[in-house]
């Protein structure tokens, strides 16, 4: 059964997502005036070939009908990011980054993957999602870091990668061809 993408965020938000629950109301409103705003970013759609802001660039990995939702939450020094995405090839081992830019018709033109610390490449400093689909192309994914998102300098985008993340040598960060991105809101 297809769930429409927004009832995937809504579903993802209600259920904390695989970020985990998130924090206490208190929490969060005393992080807006002694440590920081919360930053909140949101994208939910279903690929297309044509779409502004959730765009397919390959369609064998991304088939029609293949959906996603990103949740970032960002405050008190850490940011937490939920993925969910269906219709996507089933038992395939995807790559998921956050990028620099907004998704654009070239896969390119989201630019290079969000680094908190500029030139580092690794989970701690960049957000990676990869997620391995179920037998009807379903996934999730998560991931915390230790520090909160810049109002002055946010991620633009979530691109999906043909390949899982190589996560350590020379291709450290690099998963394979983009095949699909959302534009993050």
């Amino acid at each position: 059964m297809r769930v429409p993408a927004v009832l995937l965020v809504f579903l993802t938000a209600m259920a904390g997502g695989c970020a985990g629950p998130p924090a206490p109301i208190d929490n969060v409103q005393n992080a807006k005036g002694a440590r920081g705003e919360v930053v909140n970013l949101n994208a939910a759609g279903e690929f297309a070939a044509d779409a502004d802001t959730a765009v397919a660039y390959d369609r064998k990995l991304a088939p029609e009908g293949a959906q996603a939702s990103v949740s970032v939450e960002s405050s008190e020094g850490q940011t937490r990011t939920s993925l969910v995405v269906e219709g996507l090839l089933p038992q395939h081992h995807y790559g998921a980054h956050l990028h620099a830019k907004p998704c654009g018709d070239r896969p390119d033109d989201a630019g290079s993957h969000y680094q908190h610390h500029p030139g580092r490449i690794d989970p701690g400093s960049e957000i990676w999602l990869d997620f391995t689909t179920d037998t009807e192309g379903a996934g999730r994914a998560s991931a915390r870091n230790d520090w909160a998102l810049e109002r002055a300098k946010l991620p633009g985008s979530l691109v999906i990668h043909a390949q899982p993340t190589t996560t350590s040598g020379p291709q450290a960060g690099q998963a394979g061809p983009r095949i699909a991105c959302l534009t993050l809101a």
